[in-house]
C-alpha cells in the first residue's frame, strides 16, 4: 500500500485490532475488464490459505449494521478457521473467487475503491470487537 492517507487510515484502525489484520497484496492486472477480473481473481485464489473462511467485499454481499457485523464474526471466529476478507480491484471480484467465499460482506450501496475498503473493513472490524468487549467506542444509541 502506498503511504498517503488512506494507508494511514488502515493503519490507524488496524493497529487497535487484535490481532492485527495481515494485508497481502497482489499486482494489479492489465487489459480488458473481463481479462482483469480473471487474473487478478486467480491471483487472490492463489494467495488464500486452503482452510480459511474467505469472505468477499462484494457490493451484492450482506450488508449488517455494526452490530449485527459483531454478531457474524463471532460465528465466523467460532468455526476455527482463519479468517480471509477478499477485496477486489477497480473491476471487481472474478466469479471464481465469489464462488470460492463462503460469505459476502458489503459495505453498503455505494461503489467504494479498494484502497479505501481496506481502512473502512478495519474500522468496523475494530468497532465489532468493541461491541463484543462492552467497549463504548461503538454508540449504538446515535442513528
Amino acid at each position: 500500500m502506498k503511504p498517503g492517507p488512506e494507508a494511514a487510515l488502515f493503519a490507524q484502525h488496524n493497529a487497535r485490532l487484535r490481532p492485527p489484520l495481515a494485508v497481502r497484496e497482489i499486482a494489479e492486472a492489465r487489459g480488458a475488464p473481463s481479462e482483469v477480473r480473471r487474473r487478478e481473481g486467480a491471483a487472490l485464489l492463489a494467495a488464500l490459505p486452503p482452510a480459511a473462511l474467505a469472505i468477499a467485499l462484494d457490493l451484492g454481499g450482506h450488508t449488517p449494521d455494526s452490530e449485527g457485523l459483531a454478531t457474524l464474526l463471532e460465528r465466523w471466529e467460532a468455526s476455527g478457521k482463519p479468517l480471509a476478507f477478499l477485496i477486489g480491484g477497480a473491476e471487481g471480484l472474478d466469479p471464481a473467487v465469489l464462488a470460492r467465499a463462503e460469505h459476502r460482506l458489503s459495505l453498503g450501496p455505494m461503489t467504494w475503491p479498494h484502497f479505501l475498503v481496506r481502512g473502512l473493513l478495519a474500522e468496523q472490524l475494530y468497532r465489532a470487537q468493541a461491541i463484543r468487549a462492552g467497549h463504548p467506542y461503538h454508540r449504538a444509541w446515535r442513528p
